[in-house]
């Protein structure tokens, strides 16, 4: 610890204020001869009772923050979807599914629900950084092999599937912050009643 740390360390407070009351004494004539003992050991004693310097805690960043970075990586993920060459049923379950991860990343109302619901953010990332990413990617990688050995099931029965689970996971999402925007409304509308005395 460098000298200016501890000169504003709580040690160090609490001993000089343990060494002013030393020195009052020794004005007072009760500390004697000994005074500069006495000085000296109500000092440490004060250093030695002051609580410990409390580290900082870590700056991690903000669920805003976090929001941030999941809407440019959905972004990312936008880009790589667009050149996905799907059917016309998987295409359309794409495309409900993304209008809906758009709706719920939008900068608007979403955003303050959402800084406050970590377990909202966590789903969504969950969603665009890897079970989106991983269905399609799975679903190119499938179709290739299928081409080679025909009469298989067909990947985009699978892929289909999926989009319409991942779909489920976003509606459940929205359902929860629409309900927390219920309750609040329905929590001021009792607070309003309560203040005019209904």
């Amino acid at each position: 610890m460098a000298i200016s740390e501890y000169l504003e360390s709580r040690k160090n407070i609490a001993g000089s204020a343990c060494g002013l009351v030393g020195l009052a004494l020794t004005f007072t004539g009760v500390a004697g001869p000994y005074w500069p003992v006495v000085v000296a050991g109500l000092y440490g004693a004060g250093a030695l009772i002051a609580p410990p310097e409390r580290p900082p805690l870590p700056d991690f960043p903000d669920p805003s923050a976090q929001l941030d970075e999941l809407r440019g990586d959905f972004e990312t993920l936008r880009a790589y979807l667009a050149d996905i060459d799907l059917s016309v049923t998987a295409a359309a379950r794409l495309r409900e599914l993304t209008e809906l991860l758009t709706a719920l990343l939008d900068q608007g109302w979403s955003r303050e629900l959402l800084a406050h619901d970590p377990e909202g953010v966590h789903s969504l990332s969950r969603i665009v950084r890897r079970d989106l990413p991983e269905s399609v990617d799975s679903f190119v990688r499938t179709r290739w092999w299928t081409r080679m050995t025909p009469g298989t099931e067909s990947p985009e029965l699978q892929l289909e599937q999926q989009l319409g689970l991942l779909k489920k996971d976003a509606e459940r999402l929205a359902a929860a912050l629409r309900e927390t925007e219920a309750r609040r409304q329905q929590t001021h509308t009792r607070y309003l009643e309560e203040r005019s005395g209904q």
